[in-house]
């Protein structure tokens, strides 16, 4: 292995996090324009369609578990989005990307529910800080008050979770580019599905709409996947983990910068908490046992 490996392989993870931290503002802005699930249909078809390209040469060799398994990871990929994605309809690209990284703290839970296997103390602190940090971020004056896309945006992070521990469940079962390329398909079919059934289609879409979904298919999306891939297969999994939590703080960076967000003593404090959450629960990356 060439001796420079690993730290190319920490940059592509630290790259990673920030073209996802860069994705909650961009995404924002296409929305005001072009629909929800029209946004999220272009966005898993052309990400699928290269990732098809990438995995073109084990299409041959992909068997009934494989493509079992990618499919049910897409459904819950395409819902997790698709709620995501709602979510920051009605809250800030800030609040968006920190509530949807406490799907790091959620995954044992869920996992305790099908792997049988019990959460750890540090997985329990995690989840009350979490909680904590999510009612002061989420809550009104008062912490009375539950925003309507924070809510969904939490909702988001359970799904998100499912995906993950399907994903260990079934990532033997092919080739991980084939892996990804079907989940892609499944989800641009459910979008699409969605899309022509429940929203009008969009007119007089701006040149700076079509660019920056583009940027989500092509580079949030195909490009990080990649990256993604390629950087933990030279990186060790803790530090891997707590390279990808930074996505929730480049994604606060960006929205203060580019979307002038305002962020409250209150909400600052509720970020830090949950930022702490995660890397509480990233320090002891989750191992489940398969399924089947």
């Amino acid at each position: 292995m060439n001796k420079n490996y690993p730290l190319l392989g920490r940059l592509a993870l630290l790259f990673t996090a920030i073209i996802w931290g860069t994705s909650f503002v961009i995404l924002k802005n296409a929305l005001g324009s072009v629909g929800t699930l029209w946004v999220l249909a272009i966005r898993f078809t052309v990400s699928a369609l290269i990732m098809l390209a990438v995995a073109g040469r084990h299409l041959k060799t992909v068997s009934r578990r494989c493509v079992r398994g990618s499919v049910i990871m897409g459904v819950f990929l395409a819902t997790a989005y698709i709620v995501q994605t709602y979510g920051l309809v009605y809250t800030t690209p800030g609040k968006n990307a920190f509530l949807t990284a406490t799907y790091c703290v959620l995954t044992p839970f869920l996992a305790w529910a099908i792997y049988h296997r019990r959460p750890g103390a540090s997985n329990i602190l995690a989840a009350i800080l979490c909680v904590t940090g999510i009612g002061f971020v989420s809550l009104g004056e008062g912490l009375t008050e539950l925003n309507r896309g924070d809510l969904l945006t939490l909702a988001c992070g359970v799904f998100y979770s499912l995906q993950i521990i399907t994903m260990e469940n079934y990532s033997d079962s092919g080739e991980a580019s084939l892996i990804a390329a079907i989940q892609f398909v499944t989800a641009a079919v459910i979008c699409w599905a969605g899309a022509l059934a429940f929203e009008q289609p969009p007119v007089h879409v701006s040149v700076g709409a079509w660019l920056n979904i583009a940027y989500l298919s092509v580079m949030c999306t195909a490009v990080c996947f990649f990256l993604q891939a390629w950087g933990m297969k030279y990186t060790p999994s803790s530090t891997a983990a707590m390279l990808m939590t930074l996505e929730a703080v480049f994604g606060v960076i960006i929205s203060v910068l580019f979307y002038h967000e305002q962020l409250t003593g209150k909400i600052a404090f509720g970020f830090v908490l949950i930022f702490a959450a995660v890397l509480l629960s990233e320090a002891r990356p989750f191992r489940g046992k398969k399924l089947i």
